[in-house]
C-alpha cells in the first residue's frame, strides 16, 4: 500500500511555505505556484510583458523562486521579492523583444486587456472608463506604469514597490505623483 501525501493546509502563510522550502521541502513550491500563479500572470500583464511572452516569464519566475530560495529573507514578505523577481525577468524578456529586428512592434505593443475582470453586470460607461483607464495606465512610460501597477493594483506600500522595482522610496513617490498627472490629463474627459 502506498502512503499518502501529506494534506496541503491551505492556511499556512507564504512565508511558511518559503521557510518549508528553504528547509529542503521541495513540495511546498508547488504550493506557491497554485496561490501565485494567476497574480503574478496580472502583474506581468500590467507591467506590459506581451500576451505571448506572459506564461514563460511567470514560469520563470517561479523556476528562479526556486534558485534563489536561499536568499529569501525568511519572514520577510514574500510578495514583494516574488514581485522583485517577475519584473526583473519581465524587463528582460522586453529588452529582448526590442533588440530582436525581426519582431514586428504590434507584436511587442501593451496588452490592453490586462487586468481586465468586468462584470456582466457591470454598465457600458463603467465599463468603458475602465478601458480608458487601462489603456491610459498602458501608455504612461514604463518606469510611471511599474510604480502605478505596483502601488495602485498591488496594494504594496512605497517601500515595497521600491524594493520590487530596484529604486528609492523618494522615486516610487515621484513616479507615482507624475504618473497620476500624466493620468489627470489624459483622462479629463472622463474626470469632468
Amino acid at each position: 500500500m502506498t502512503p499518502t501525501p501529506p494534506a496541503i493546509d491551505e492556511t499556512e502563510s507564504d512565508e511558511a511555505l518559503m521557510a518549508r522550502l528553504q528547509d529542503g521541502d521541495d513540495a511546498a513550491v508547488a504550493e506557491l505556484m497554485v496561490r501565485w500563479e494567476v497574480p503574478v500572470k496580472a502583474f506581468l500583464r500590467r507591467v506590459g510583458v506581451t500576451a505571448a511572452d506572459v506564461e514563460d516569464v511567470a514560469q520563470d519566475t517561479f523556476v528562479r523562486l526556486y534558485q534563489k530560495r536561499a536568499s529569501y529573507r525568511r519572514g520577510a514578505p514574500l510578495k514583494a521579492w516574488l514581485l522583485t523577481l517577475a519584473v526583473n525577468l519581465g524587463r528582460s524578456r522586453l529588452r529582448w523583444r526590442w533588440r530582436r529586428p525581426e519582431t514586428e512592434l504590434d507584436e511587442v505593443a501593451l496588452d490592453t486587456t490586462a487586468g481586465s475582470e468586468a462584470d456582466g453586470a457591470q454598465s457600458t460607461e463603467q465599463a468603458e472608463r475602465a478601458r480608458a483607464v487601462r489603456a491610459a495606465v498602458q501608455q504612461l512610460r514604463r518606469s510611471w506604469r511599474e510604480v502605478v501597477v505596483c502601488v495602485e493594483y498591488e496594494g504594496l506600500s512605497h517601500a515595497e514597490a521600491a524594493t520590487v522595482l530596484g529604486c528609492s522610496p523618494k522615486a516610487v513617490e515621484t513616479r507615482l505623483r507624475r504618473a497620476r498627472e500624466a493620468l489627470r490629463a489624459s483622462l479629463a474627459s472622463w474626470l469632468a
